[in-house]
């Protein structure tokens, strides 16, 4: 049955496996290749030393750890062999025959089974080829793993430790070996020793290099996350050797010794280098020149700090800790830091470095090399034609091809001085390298100097690149030094460091594995991202908390807060006891601001601190590109704060639906601008535009919706007023002072839970309209119309069912009996005037709301208000009226009063009714007047209609029908095209005749406020600009509103006594 399964799949089997399977066959003929190669070697008798034929050398280690790491990744695929075995049978089915790569294959995945204990065998003939090449290393890997102190002690990369030799060009005989990777070195040395094991009971310099890798490290990194364990490993290849017993003490004290020394050495190595690479970084910023003449600083420095930083996260996860404090550094993030501003001046002042070496080149290199090779003994024609090519090559530069911007290429060169170390280091050359020192040191010298001309950009990736932190091992490390930097107050002016790190990341893919360039530039786009929002989070909930401390001190300046103060000092000062004895005085506001001593740290010194710390992060760099990606964290932060700003203002006006409480305009603004002061304050530290920040936000807030469609504060204030404040007015719990020009709250049985006054008086509707502005009012004044739309229509039903009635009124106002007998006939005389108060009601907090917006923009833009006031009192009476409501409208959202309201036209003409003609719809706009008009007198009769003079008003709000009745008038007769000023007389003598009528009622109680239901006539056409008092008189005697003011005024007297 299974073989009939892969019958079915072969082509998938084959397709599938295709892949996988010439992989093992590449590698096959990749170590086809190194052992033929490794052979010819060995008949050239190569000669290698790492600080003479540098090039050379490395190769050649770098090649055998190569073969080796591959040979030992392969043991480790657990699926090897199913794999092979499973492609063949799928390729027999098909083709008839094996494949002809599988029999090799499969004896290379069997010989290969313990892939050190083989290649060991394997190395016999290798053997002193390759322990040359580790010897040489005796003068410089020890000097290389020296202790921290020692580094100290000999003042390493310090450019200031002496100030006469500043300027001197910092100079090894082995260049190249100055930056060369310590992880590089280790894994040269413990693969090769254990492959030429030989060397390690017969030469004390092996032995000695092979303790001293053994003691600083105790695992290797083969590829990525792939780990090889040093001690367990050479133990158990050793242990079976005979005559290796010292050698497996030898690594067992070696391990207990790496247990219990390496991680403090190492901790205190980046202890040294942060402070070494902080000074290196500072000196370079204010003396760039010197990258010139310390340019060897710069990158040994750079590779110094790297190995530690990749020696750390090989440990950190993969051995047992006797000290886990010494593989926890929370101060990694500075060593970054000073890493990728090494970097940064490296790749800032590359012209300075150019010039600088391309100088010294055609100057001192090539008239030095020059006289090596004309006192060279024997030189052959092919050695001396690439000599020569040198010298040629390196006197024809000059400073003017740097200025220029000519694009260098010294990689011909390098490759010629590759291929000069070869023919000179066979056994039979005639010009040996071996015997000419000097010349191999002085050309690893030129090779450096040719690499400071055109190769900065491949050095800074050679000797600082962190790309391993894209990997899962380094990954897990990388997020949570990245927490432990931001949890770390003195560590988050270095957090930007892991965003620029994400930039290298491109630099471990590699040409021939292109399809993981998507998966590492996505990994890397995804951390820099998570990395910089974090850090934007982060300074946004600090300067949040900033905002909150700097709202409660605001709130403590408040009046209300004064309240208390005042009482104590008039208590004092008629010497009244009150409260009890000993009762702490409050503390008044400033106190904050009195130190009695400087090491005293508030709150607030500690938030501004840890501020301005991250904020040198996110400003450290303008943007940074990763993978073809710009990013630029100060965008970040400003879309963070826009946010919080946002939620901010709508979480200040603390508004409750269950309960209808909400913050008083006054003390949400002033909230909004303690908020508003902190955020301009950020400017200090990182460049941002706070500006913008505030036009998005606060112009958002002016509509109904932000952009995110969550609502703001001027949907919560025009909520509030209409659903609580205004519904409270026409239940009749508040009224309307005009002599105070505010809501008051009435002496009711149920007390209001807020007070009227203290959300409606002029100080608050110029807060409201300050936070609101022009827009936000816009929007409040066309709620507002919208409900007294909803009345009107209301009323225009009440007329409907009228109409007949009040069609034979309209015309019979002077037949006094016909009048009395028709007016019984009306119904719903009482909800047309309350519907018509709720219109004046809302006419009156409009025209509040009005006043305070003028007086607003009057402080803000004086100049633009005047001009819009001038143009509105100087339309032409004969203006068409679209051009004169254009105006109209125009001064409105200015804040002007206007004789006709735009927006209440615009709100009434959106109300259409089916079936009925604009000539009936003009006739329902007149019985209305008339209706309203004729219903008047029976105000007189309510017990609340008495005019109070200390409010200018009365206590039912009816005074608010002055306003609803010019103003609806206007509109409606706007609309329909009618006459204003002559409904208006009309409606004036309907409602004058009616009101006269009840100065001969004799029923006390129809007229007990008939006095102060007269006044209304008054205000009227004091509120109409449409009407005068010269035609009030010729329709009612203007004794009888002189004598009703004198009564009213006289009841008030009486009634206070």
């Amino acid at each position: 049955f299974f073989f009939l399964a892969l019958q079915k799949e072969k082509s998938e089997i084959l397709k599938n496996l295709a892949l996988y399977y010439f992989t093992f066959v590449d590698v096959m003929e990749f170590k086809d290749h190194v052992c033929e190669l490794l052979n010819t070697i060995d008949a050239c008798q190569v000669f290698f030393d790492i600080t003479v034929n540098f090039d050379l050398t490395k190769n050649y280690l770098d090649l055998v750890v190569t073969y080796t790491t591959l040979m030992m990744l392969l043991s480790r695929i657990e699926e090897r062999k199913a794999i092979i075995g499973l492609y063949n049978y799928a390729h027999e089915m098909t083709h008839g025959s094996s494949d002809r790569e599988y029999p090799r294959l499969g004896q290379m995945i069997v010989d290969y089974e313990n892939p050190l204990k083989r290649m060991m065998e394997e190395f016999v003939p290798h053997g002193k080829s390759l322990s040359d090449a580790l010897i040489s290393l005796q003068m410089v890997y020890p000097r290389r793993n020296l202790s921290a102190d020692q580094w100290r002690n000999a003042q390493l990369l310090s450019l200031i430790s002496a100030p006469s030799t500043m300027l001197n060009p910092a100079q090894s005989d082995t260049m190249p070996c100055e930056y060369l990777s310590l992880d590089t070195m280790e894994k040269w040395i413990v693969f090769g020793f254990i492959l030429c094991h030989g060397a390690l009971n017969s030469d004390p310099a092996a032995l000695s290099l092979w303790k001293l890798a053994l003691q600083s490290s105790s695992c290797l990194c083969l590829f990525r996350d792939e780990v090889f364990h040093i001690h367990k490993a050479a133990e158990d290849l050793f242990v079976n050797l005979r005559g290796y017993n010292k050698r497996v003490n030898d690594i067992r004290e070696c391990k207990e010794s790496a247990l219990s020394h390496a991680g403090s050495m190492h901790r205190e190595r980046r202890k040294f280098l942060r402070s070494a690479l902080k000074e290196l970084a500072t000196v370079l910023a204010d003396q760039p020149g010197l990258l010139g003449p310390k340019a060897l600083f710069v990158f040994m420095a750079l590779s110094f700090a790297r190995d530690e930083i990749i020696w750390l996260l090989r440990h950190a996860d993969n051995i047992q800790k006797k000290s886990t404090d010494d593989f926890i550094d929370k101060h990694i993030a500075e060593l970054i830091f000073y890493m990728e501003e090494l970097r940064a001046h490296v790749r800032k002042y590359g012209p300075v470095m150019q010039r600088y070496y391309v100088q010294y080149l055609s100057g001192f290199d090539a008239v030095v090399l020059n006289e090596l090779v004309q006192n060279l003994s024997v030189c052959p024609e092919d050695e001396s034609i690439i000599m020569s090519s040198f010298v040629n090559t390196m006197t024809s530069l000059s400073v003017k091809q740097v200025e220029d911007g000519e694009v260098f290429d010294f990689r011909g060169m390098r490759l010629d001085w590759f291929r000069l170390q070869a023919y000179t280091s066979v056994s039979k050359a005639s010009l040996g390298i071996a015997d000419h020192r000097e010349l191999g040191k002085m050309m690893n010298t030129i090779i450096f100097h040719t690499k400071m001309v055109d190769s900065l950009v491949e050095m800074l990736v050679e000797t600082s690149d962190l790309s391993i932190f894209w990997t899962r091992i380094g990954a897990r490390a990388f997020e949570k030094m990245f927490q432990q930097c931001l949890e770390l107050p003195s560590q988050s002016r270095y957090s930007i460091s892991f965003p620029l790190l994400c930039t290298h990341f491109m630099s471990c893919t590699h040409e021939l594995c292109p399809e993981e360039r998507h998966h590492i530039g996505d990994r890397s786009l995804s951390l820099c991202n998570m990395f910089l929002d974090e850090m934007a989070k982060q300074a946004r909930n600090l300067i949040t908390d900033i905002c909150t401390e700097q709202c409660t001190l605001s709130d403590q300046l408040l009046p209300k807060h004064c309240a208390k103060t005042i009482s104590q000092a008039v208590n004092k000062k008629s010497k009244k006891q009150t409260g009890k004895k000993g009762e702490p005085e409050r503390e008044k506001p400033g106190v904050e601001s009195m130190r009695k001593n400087r090491l005293l740290v508030t709150n607030l010194d500690k938030l501004h601190t840890a501020l301005s710390e991250l904020c040198f992060s996110i400003n450290y760099v303008p943007n940074m590109v990763v993978w073809e990606h710009t990013f630029t964290p100060r965008e970040y932060l400003t879309s963070h704060l826009e946010i919080r700003f946002t939620k901010s203002i709508v979480g200040m006006t603390m508004y409750n639906q269950t309960t209808q409480e909400i913050a008083k305009p006054s003390e949400l603004l002033t909230s909004v601008r303690a908020y508003m002061t902190v955020l301009q304050s950020v400017e200090n530290y990182v460049q941002i535009d706070i500006t913008r920040v505030f036009n998005n936000v606060l112009l958002q807030q002016t509509q109904h919706l932000d952009s995110h469609g969550e609502p703001t504060i001027t949907s919560l204030y025009t909520n509030w007023y209409l659903e609580t404040l205004l519904r409270q007015v026409s239940n009749g719990h508040i009224a309307y002072f005009p002599a105070m020009k505010a809501f008051v709250n009435l002496p009711t049985e149920n007390e209001l839970t807020f007070n009227a006054e203290e959300y409606s008086d002029i100080s608050e509707m110029r807060s409201l309209s300050e936070l609101l502005g022009p827009y936000g009012m816009k929007f409040l004044s066309e709620s507002l119309m919208w409900h007294i739309s909803s009345q009107v229509a209301e009323l225009k039903k009440l007329v409907v069912e009228n109409v007949e009635v009040l069609t034979q009124m309209r015309t019979s106002f002077d037949k006094p009996e016909q009048m009395v007998a028709l007016f019984k006939k009306l119904t719903s005389v009482d909800s047309v005037l309350k519907r018509m108060t709720i219109i004046g009601v809302i006419l009156s907090f409009r025209s509040l709301a009005q006043e305070a917006l003028r007086d607003v923009l009057s402080c803000h833009i004086p100049f633009l208000v005047s001009s819009v006031e001038d143009f509105k009192d100087h339309i032409p009476r004969e203006t068409d009226m679209k051009v004169a409501m254009n105006v109209y409208e125009l001064s409105s959202a200015a804040g002007l009063p206007c004789e006709i309201d735009p927006a209440l036209v615009v709100a009434l003409s959106s109300q259409k009714s089916e079936n009925i003609s604009p000539e009936e719809e003009y006739k329902i706009a007149c019985l209305l007047m008339v209706f309203v008009a004729v219903s008047m007198p029976t105000l007189a009769s309510n017990v609340m209609s008495q005019y109070s003079p200390a409010i200018e008003g009365h206590c039912n709000n009816i005074h608010c029908l002055a306003k609803a009745i010019n103003q609806i008038a206007a509109a409606l007769f706007t609309i329909h095209k009618g006459s204003i000023e002559d409904r208006l007389k009309e409606f004036l003598a309907l409602a004058s005749s009616s009101l006269l009528k009840i100065g001969q009622e004799t029923d006390k109680t129809t007229t007990r406020n008939r006095e102060s239901v007269y006044l209304l006539l008054d205000m009227i056409v004091q509120e109409s600009p449409f009407l005068t008092m010269d035609l009030l008189e010729s329709c009612f005697p203007y004794v009888l509103l002189r004598n009703a003011y004198h009564a009213v005024y006289k009841q008030s007297v009486s009634a206070s006594a």
